[in-house]
């Protein structure tokens, strides 16, 4: 299970970075062709929300949307949580 995720979530990370910034810059230019905010938030769900919250601070983009200034923080809150409870709950292989 750690190994999958050792591979799933970097990957699943720079997916959601590169479209975070894609819809970014097709807001000003190609608006027809954006990324739904549904799509976003389906990323941050899937474990996307640390860099995606990131990327939305540093380029300025859906940062007066509550649902991710408000949304996304709650998602890598529960990420931690269910990270924490595997640990404890799951024991590890010797």
């Amino acid at each position: 299970m750690i190994d999958f995720l050792i591979i799933y979530v970097p990957i699943l990370s720079a997916l959601t970075v590169v479209l975070t910034i894609y819809d970014k810059i097709a807001a000003k230019k190609r608006p027809k062709h954006r990324i739904s905010e549904a799509m976003l938030i389906l990323l941050a769900l899937l474990g996307g929300a640390t860099a995606e919250y990131v990327v939305m601070k540093l380029i300025r983009h859906k940062t007066r949307h509550k649902k991710f200034m408000i949304g996304l923080p709650v998602i890598i809150f529960l990420h931690i949580l269910l990270i924490i409870l595997y640990f404890q709950y799951i024991p590890m292989p010797i």
